[in-house]
């Protein structure tokens, strides 16, 4: 085929691909198609002179002997000649020689023209799809926005994202938010896979506390450029959420800096989770006072870490006064569960038996003489 190269750069620059790649696919190309209209046993090469920017079909053969036993073989026969045979191409030829024999497909008529156009369009198809996969591989976990092209009968939304089209679950939804075609949306990609059948497949979530992550990223630039560091993120979606923030710069304050003036920055981002309500929290490696800030916005009395044989961190026993219990479990149960999500430990709670009076401290309860005493006193 004349001008070669000159296919090459058109492609590699129309489909944005790296023309190595392009020349790959496209010997690919030619050579199955000398397979499939030449003969499927013959070895071929692919070969671009550079010179006259064309390429040329080369079917590779062996020289052996007259006897070789390889010749009588009808699955690799093809691969070999004999010495006798091969002189009549090359008299100078010795055994164990590589005989090279051009291949024209143009005198293949249309059949291979035909077969020639399948194959490129197939093999360029696999390059684009396969450049598309590695750069939404690589982000996973990164967010991404899109228009919303189709709602489905299962309630799955179909969102338009630059060159490819996405799925997002209705699992992966947060409850009571709907999409209608048109609609632009947030959302973190979360899984990347390749169907040979319907090419490279993505799934979305607005669910992930990845999602939380990149939002809070987006919205408070002290975490965008690593002032503020997200140390850990909990989430029941739509509900609550517990996050983790430490302060690499004695200056900026972790927990101010996200919730912002008047806790704009962090309504931002709760207005996007439709009205999840959002905990900032700053963290500490000390896990017993993380734990005590994590439980909030109960009082804790105090915190014991039980490890296991290996001198794991495994649960975490919460002492409280009585009356702080509801506000430790929260409702349905929702403060614990983040509390627990967030630490990576089992939390359980023990009751001490005292209250709690208005200004924070812990009152312990009397009894005997001492609550008698407390009657007159």
């Amino acid at each position: 085929m004349e001008r070669i190269l000159d296919i090459i750069d058109a492609i590699a620059h129309e489909k944005g691909l790296a023309p190595e790649k392009v020349t790959e696919a496209l010997k690919t190309a030619f050579i199955q198609t000398a397979k499939r209209v030449i003969d499927n046993k013959f070895a071929f090469e692919a070969v671009i002179n550079n010179e006259t920017k064309t390429l040329d079909i080369i079917q590779t053969i062996t020289v052996v002997s007259d006897d070789d036993g390889r010749l009588k073989d009808e699955e690799i026969a093809p691969a070999f000649i004999s010495i006798s045979e091969a002189k009549e191409y090359d008299d100078q030829v010795e055994l164990d020689d590589q005989l090279q024999i051009p291949h024209e497909l143009e005198e293949y008529g249309r059949t291979a023209a035909s077969q020639l156009h399948r194959e490129i369009e197939y093999h360029i198809q696999r390059l684009v799809e396969d450049e598309m996969f590695n750069k939404y591989k690589s982000k996973i976990g990164t967010l991404v926005t899109g228009r919303v092209t189709r709602v489905d009968a299962q309630n799955s939304t179909y969102i338009e994202v630059d060159e490819v089209r996405a799925i997002l679950p209705m699992k992966s939804r947060i409850k009571g938010e709907l999409f209608k075609v048109g609609d632009h949306m947030k959302a973190v990609v979360r899984r990347v896979n390749m169907d040979k059948e319907n090419g490279i497949q993505i799934e979305l979530s607005r669910t992930s506390p990845k999602f939380l992550e990149e939002l809070l990223a987006l919205e408070v630039p002290e975490i965008a450029d690593g002032a503020v560091i997200i140390e850990g993120c909990a989430r029941i979606p739509g509900e609550r959420a517990k996050v983790a923030l430490l302060s690499t710069h004695p200056q900026v304050d972790a927990v101010g800096a996200t919730v912002g003036v008047r806790g704009v920055r962090i309504n931002a981002v709760s207005a996007e989770l439709i009205g999840e309500n959002i905990d900032c929290i700053e963290y500490t490696s000390i896990p017993e006072l993380f734990i005590s800030r994590i439980m909030a916005p109960a009082i804790i009395s105090n915190v014991e870490i039980i490890k296991n044989e290996k001198g794991e961190a495994e649960r975490a026993i919460v002492t409280l006064p009585s009356d702080q219990k509801s506000k430790a479990i929260g409702k349905s149960g929702i403060n614990i569960r983040l509390a627990s999500m967030l630490s990576g430990l089992n939390i359980e709670l023990v009751e001490s038996g005292g209250t709690t009076s208005e200004d924070g401290t812990i009152e312990e309860s009397k009894d005997g003489v001492d609550a008698l005493e407390a009657l007159f006193s």
